[in-house]
C-alpha cells in the first residue's frame, strides 16, 4: 500500500516527544484548567433518560492494554487543558478520544494527548461525546452535536481561555478520527437547535488532524473505496494531517481522504508507517508510528499554528 503514497509524504525524521501510559483501573483524570463544563445545560439533543445506564469506567480485562475506558456516557462535557502562559502560543484543539462509537478512550487518546498539546504551547479541550451509538440513529449524529457544541463554546471563550478564536482545530483517534473528519466537513449544517449566543459562532474546525482514523470510506475492503456519505468533502473543508500504517485496516481511509482531499484543492499531509497497528496513542513502542507527534509538530508549525500571538 504504500507504493501508493507519494515519496515526499513519508517522515524522514526519527524523534518524538512521548508520554508515559497513565493506569487505566483506577483513573483519574488530571486537573484541568476549566472543566468539566457540560455542553447542554438543560440536557442533550434528542437524549432518551436512562436509555444507555450510568456514565462508568470498564473493568479492565485480562490482556488488554491499560486504557481507562468510558462507556455509557449521557452528559457530554468539556475539560480544558492550558499549556504554562510561557509556552502558550493560543493554539487550540478539540480532542476526540476514539473507541468504536462504544467507548471513550480517555487516557490513552485523551488527557495524554491534551499533555502532549501543552508540551508544545496548545491549549487542549478534551471532548466527552456521547457513547454508544443511540439506537436509531447513525452513530456519529449525537457525537456530531456535541463536537459542534464544544467548537463554538470554544470560541465563545476564547478571551478568557487565552485562545484565538482563528486557530481552533480538531483532532481525533479511530472513531474519534471519523467524528473530527465530520466535523470538518459538516461545519455549515444545523445539527440542533441554537442553545445561546454561543450557537451563533462559527463550528468550522480551522485544522484537523485525523490519527488512525477509521470509517472515513464506506468499504475497507473495496478496490477503490467510496468516501463515506458522512463526509461532504469540499474546498472549505480544514487543512488536514493525517498518519496511518499499512498494517492498520483502516488504511484505506487514510489513502482515499486523502486523494479526495487533494481532488478538492484542501492543504493535506499524510504520513503511512510500515508497523504499529491500531490504538498506539502517543504511547513508546518500537515502531517508528511513534514519531508521528513530532510529525505533527512540524506540521502546525508550517501553518502558522504555533506562532505566539506576541510574535504575530
Amino acid at each position: 500500500m504504500r507504493d501508493r503514497v507519494p515519496a515526499r509524504l513519508t517522515p524522514l525524521l526519527l524523534c518524538a516527544f512521548l508520554v508515559a501510559p497513565s493506569p487505566a483501573l483506577a483513573f483519574e483524570p488530571p486537573e484541568a484548567a476549566h472543566g468539566p463544563i457540560q455542553l447542554w445545560s438543560k440536557g442533550a439533543p434528542g437524549e432518551k433518560e436512562g436509555e444507555v445506564g450510568k456514565e462508568k469506567y470498564q473493568p479492565q480485562k485480562e490482556g488488554q492494554k491499560q486504557v481507562a475506558r468510558l462507556g455509557s456516557v449521557s452528559e457530554p462535557d468539556i475539560r480544558v487543558y492550558a499549556p504554562p502562559k510561557e509556552k502558550a502560543t493560543g493554539a487550540a484543539v478539540v480532542v476526540c478520544p476514539g473507541g468504536g462509537y462504544h467507548i471513550l478512550a480517555m487516557d490513552l487518546e485523551g488527557t495524554e494527548i491534551c499533555q502532549w498539546l501543552n508540551s508544545i504551547g496548545v491549549t487542549g479541550v478534551l471532548l466527552k461525546y456521547r457513547v454508544p451509538r443511540r439506537k436509531g440513529r447513525p452513530a456519529h449524529e449525537a457525537p456530531l452535536q456535541d463536537a459542534q457544541r464544544a467548537i463554538r463554546l470554544t470560541r465563545a471563550h476564547a478571551e478568557a481561555w487565552g485562545i484565538d478564536p482563528d486557530r481552533i482545530g480538531i483532532l481525533g483517534f479511530s472513531a474519534g478520527g471519523h467524528l473530527a473528519a465530520v466535523a470538518s466537513t459538516n461545519f455549515d449544517r444545523q445539527t440542533y437547535e441554537p442553545v445561546d449566543e454561543a450557537d451563533r459562532l462559527s463550528a468550522r474546525p480551522d485544522f484537523t488532524v485525523l490519527i488512525y482514523a477509521a470509517y472515513l470510506v464506506s468499504d475497507e475492503k473495496a478496490e477503490r473505496p467510496e468516501i463515506a456519505e458522512s463526509l461532504p468533502i469540499t474546498k472549505n473543508t480544514p487543512p488536514t494531517f493525517l498518519i496511518s500504517t499499512e498494517d492498520d485496516r483502516f488504511t484505506p481511509s487514510a489513502l482515499f481522504y486523502t486523494f479526495a482531499l487533494r481532488k478538492a484543492g484542501v492543504p493535506v499531509e499524510l504520513h503511512v508507517y510500515p508497523t504499529g497497528g491500531h490504538g498506539y496513542g502517543l504511547r513508546a513502542s518500537e515502531h517508528t508510528v511513534s514519531t508521528w507527534p513530532k510529525r505533527c509538530e512540524e506540521w502546525m508549525r508550517k501553518q502558522g499554528l504555533l506562532e505566539r500571538q506576541t510574535e504575530k
